[in-house]
């Protein structure tokens, strides 16, 4: 077996266990990764807030409605007693009682708009609780399904180091190093296929002579113009 085919083999496994540690980083991320169900917690905590704020809105309305006809039973209690003869003071009271009546209206509008806004604050309320319940539900499933391929890609990164290993053992340590740094040069690939005359990595033309070259089992050549070792079947 030729040095560049050697080589060629290792880049396929380096590469796809490159992959592979790039899968389980994602993996990771995703799974550490708490800003949805963080931001659903957070919109339910403010609907809730808004909704409780509301109600105390709404329970005051009603109790000043209950306090304004305890008035107008008591103005009107005086009215009819008939312990009033004074018709000034009967016209007075009258007119407090039309005056109470009138309040009383004011108040009651502003308990019907208090109990829209609380029926809307506790919609919205039911809504972010009902979002939160899908955002944990679908949250739970996608750990699942993470987990399992994790566990699946850490056993597929395992048989491909046993493989890596068995490939080493077969390669030059010289040449080895020539791998390492051209991989950390060239962003991982260190070999490149010869692919109708031209080198598969950058495109570069390759002359008859070059072809020949890097077809040599006996020693490595690299591509003129990226530096790549070029492996040709």
């Amino acid at each position: 077996m030729s040095a560049a085919l050697g080589l060629y083999r290792l880049q396929l496994l380096d590469s796809r266990m490159d992959e592979i540690r790039a899968q389980l980083d994602e993996i990771r991320r995703t799974l550490e990764n708490d800003d949805e169900l963080r931001q659903a917690k957070e919109q339910v905590a403010a609907a809730d807030a808004a909704h409780k704020s509301v109600l105390q809105i709404l329970k005051q309305a009603e109790a000043e409605v209950d306090k304004q006809k305890v008035k107008i039973e008591q103005s009107e209690a005086s009215l009819y007693s008939g312990n009033v003869k004074n018709p000034k003071e009967l016209q007075d009271l009258q007119n407090e009682s039309a005056s109470l009546k009138r309040y009383l209206g004011t108040l009651e509008e502003r308990q019907l708009e208090a109990m829209v806004e609380e029926e809307v604050a506790e919609q919205t309320n039911q809504a972010a609780l009902h979002e939160l319940e899908k955002v944990q539900a679908r949250l739970a499933g996608q750990s699942v399904t993470l987990t399992t391929e994790r566990a699946d890609l850490n056993k597929e990164l395992e048989r491909l180091e046993s493989e890596r290993q068995a490939a080493l053992s077969s390669l030059d340590r010289n040449l080895l190093t020539v791998y390492d740094d051209l991989r950390q040069q060239k962003r991982g690939v260190a070999i490149a296929a010869v692919s109708d005359g031209t080198c598969a990595a950058c495109g570069t033309t390759l002359t008859p002579s070059q072809n020949q070259s890097a077809r040599s089992t006996t020693q490595i050549y690299n591509c003129p113009n990226c530096g790549r070792i070029l492996f040709a079947n």
